[in-house]
């Protein structure tokens, strides 16, 4: 398709003879489309042209030469110019792709470049929970979206399956480990005893002295300890799968942290031979005050065991060497923001090439709070994942029940219908902002939700069946489409890859859920204002590619995020 942005800083280029690409960056799209489809801010140029914005805005405007067919008129509000694309074009140019791609907004920006995304990274032997749903959604979406824009996508999942809790949680299988039924409910089971050993170590230190030789024992491979951790292990993946079965989840490997036990030498080695690695209270640690964290990250502890640094630093150095990553993305909480920034810092000691330096960025996201406050294993306050996806196929199913008892397939239906419902929700508001868990609110089928896209995507397939076929792109007049309803879809339509780029820009998929809104909006006033079977069958073929367009291009967003479509509801 042809790049508007493009096309007008190349005008503004070749008159103020400045950098084209840099001018692309500057050009906005104006909230009201009154103001044009595009508006250039000239306050950008006043520093450099050493003029006022109005009278540079006058200038360019006089004198810049623009094709017609493709820009039809230029006025000036302010210090901003405003651009008007030719409408017929646009139309042409949107449609036209649309019947020319299966995958509509499909890129090859990201050629050749490879992104690593580490994300969900559950802890073996723990529920999943609620709070581990954000890693896995966000991930996995930033995994779609990178992927339909030709970046080669390597998703991780980063087991916790490491760490001092099993030494904790063998301690209390040694204690106590005949009482409990692991085989048959392994994780309700093995949280019952990780909770109990917990409650004992805070009041006994010699406990917990036990339970950190555990984990030492474990990482030296002691035959006792590795047995019961692997079997706690595969007891839980087989669990976990559970969940990433009703999401959709998919993973291209499955490393988490043990399996850089035998890497962390080198890593040791590296550190020691900077100088850098000092010994403070008994442990090993690198010291980052001359970089601004106040807080020295721990390499080996007291008792010569490993720390998460140690392992996500053997980690980036096995990423770099096997990906050859451009980007290595951590989706984590926003409390793991200090151990990301020390472990950057410290990265920097490794010998890497510094693109792999340049190419760390933790992805942190808020809490997923209950209305009582934050969510403890230990304390044994959480809401089981599955248990809520479960939860809202059910009550989706109870909605559908009530308003098409009729519906085929409704149990399919209901689990695309419940799953999308709390994907979107979950996706739906910047990455940042905490959430509390309410299941009023992830399960509300009314307004901006998951269900809403899902139903506008029904619609347009129940207008498309009343047809008795979709016409052909050269039966289509676009002249039938200038109305503002129309061109309010067609802009949306032509908007759909930058809205992807600027997801990844932002490592934000709340900016695609936006974007599907508004679609479903626009679609609906269009619906709305335009009778689309008529007796002229050049509008009715008009408005039916449209509503096919948008339908298409509602499915591939949707998919993008994680969220299956139904064709009826």
């Amino acid at each position: 398709m042809i790049n508007f942005k493009q096309e007008i800083a190349k005008v503004i280029a070749k008159e103020t003879n400045l950098n084209e690409k840099e001018l692309e960056t500057y050009i906005e799209t104006p909230k009201d489309s009154n103001n044009g489809d595009y508006a250039f801010p000239c306050f950008r140029l006043a520093k450099e042209l050493k003029k006022a914005p109005q009278v540079i805005a006058s200038e360019i405007k006089e004198n810049i030469q623009i094709d017609e067919n493709i820009i039809e008129k230029i006025d000036i509000a302010g210090g901003y110019l405003n651009f008007y694309v030719n409408k017929s074009l646009m139309t042409k140019e949107v449609l036209g792709e649309v019947a020319n791609s299966e995958d509509y907004g499909k890129s090859s920006l990201g050629n050749g470049k490879n992104i690593v995304i580490d994300y969900s990274a559950p802890n073996i032997a723990k529920p999943f929970h609620i709070g581990h749903l954000r890693s896995t959604v966000i991930g996995g979406a930033l995994y779609n979206i990178y992927k339909h824009l030709g970046y080669n996508v390597i998703g991780v999942n980063h087991l916790g399956d490491y760490g001092t809790q099993f030494g904790k949680l063998i301690e209390g299988y040694k204690l106590w480990g005949q009482e409990y039924d692991i085989e048959k409910d392994p994780i309700n089971e093995l949280t019952k005893i990780y909770i109990r050993i917990n409650n004992l170590c805070k009041e006994d230190e010699e406990v917990l002295e036990a339970c950190r030789n555990n984990f030492k024992k474990l990482e030296d491979g002691d035959s006792y300890c590795v047995e019961i951790w692997k079997r706690f292990r595969d007891l839980s993946l087989k669990e976990f799968q559970k969940v990433y079965d009703l999401l959709g989840s998919k993973f291209d490997s499955w490393n988490g942290e043990a399996f850089y036990s035998d890497k962390m030498p080198e890593i040791i080695d590296i550190l020691e031979s900077t100088g850098k690695l000092v010994e403070s209270q008994g442990a090993r640690v690198i010291d980052l005050e001359e970089s601004g964290i106040n807080t020295p990250c721990i390499i080996e502890k007291t008792n010569g065991s490993t720390t998460y640094a140690t392992r996500d630093l053997a980690a980036i150095m096995y990423r770099a060497r096997t990906y050859d990553f451009d980007k290595a993305l951590y989706v984590t909480s926003y409390e793991q923001v200090l151990h990301f920034k020390q472990v950057f810092e410290v990265a920097k000691l490794l010998g890497l090439d510094e693109k792999y330096i340049k190419g760390l960025n933790h992805i942190s996201f808020g809490m997923v709070l209950l209305p009582t406050g934050k969510m403890s294993t230990r304390e044994g306050n959480i809401v089981k994942l599955e248990d809520l996806l479960n939860e809202a196929i059910q009550r989706a199913e109870e909605i559908i029940e009530q308003k098409n008892p009729e519906l085929e397939n409704k149990e399919e239906v209901a689990k695309k219908v419940g799953i999308g419902a709390v994907i979107f929700n979950d996706l739906a508001n910047s990455r940042v902002k905490d959430e509390i868990f309410d299941w009023n609110q992830i399960l509300n089928f009314q307004g901006e939700t998951g269900p809403y896209i899902q139903y506008t995507y029904v619609r347009t397939k129940s207008v498309l069946e009343r047809v008795e076929k979709t016409p052909e792109i050269f039966e289509v007049k676009v002249e039938a489409l200038l109305d503002e309803y129309s061109q309010k879809v067609i802009r949306l339509l032509y908007d759909f890859e930058d809205t992807l780029i600027q997801v990844t820009k932002k490592e934000e998929p709340s900016i695609l859920s936006r974007y599907l809104i508004d679609l479903a909006k626009a679609f609906s006033s269009f619906y709305n204002e335009n009778k689309i079977i008529v007796e002229d069958i050049d509008i009715q073929n008009a408005r039916i590619y449209l509503t096919y367009a948008v339908g298409k291009i509602l499915k591939i967003g949707a998919e993008l995020l994680g969220i299956e479509m139904p064709n009826k509801m």
